[in-house]
């Protein structure tokens, strides 16, 4: 359940912005970005739109990532896995741990939830593959009082 106390929409910005810096760096995932996103001003409010509904309830969100994902042709089971790595490590990277680690757990339920729906439209009669790997948790990073 999303927690308004949770983070703000700074910290929210800054896990997003890392998080996809990372993804389009990536070797494996930097080229689906490359050829899906053009201009980048135009989705990253609207992903910092999601993760702030997601985290924090700020109902900010309008849109389907189901239906986003489906369209995107050749993502496989060990592109969600690695997705999931690197939102692990930009969430690592917080000094907010609350927020981490509840960003680890909905991205683990996210990175899920697309690649059994991304499956299901492409293949309805096989049975999914076993989910994304659950990633280390987000390392412990002291906290300044």
């Amino acid at each position: 359940m999303p927690l308004p106390e949770l983070c703000t929409e700074t910290e929210v910005a800054e896990l997003v912005t890392t998080f996809y810096a990372k993804a389009r760096d990536d070797a494996i995932l930097g080229p689906v970005f490359e050829r899906h996103v053009g201009d980048w001003s135009r989705p990253m409010p609207k992903m910092v739109a999601f993760w702030s509904t997601a985290l924090c309830g700020s109902k900010s969100y309008r849109g389907n990532p189901m239906l986003l994902h489906r369209a995107l042709p050749g993502l496989t089971h060990s592109m969600f896995e690695h997705w999931l790595d690197l939102f692990h490590e930009a969430a690592s990277a917080l000094s907010n741990r609350p927020m981490a680690e509840r960003g680890g757990e909905l991205a683990q339920r996210i990175a899920q939830s697309l690649r059994v729906d991304y499956q299901l439209q492409r293949e309805p009669d096989r049975i999914p593959a076993s989910p994304p790997r659950r990633a280390a948790t987000p390392r412990s990073v002291p906290v300044s009082a």
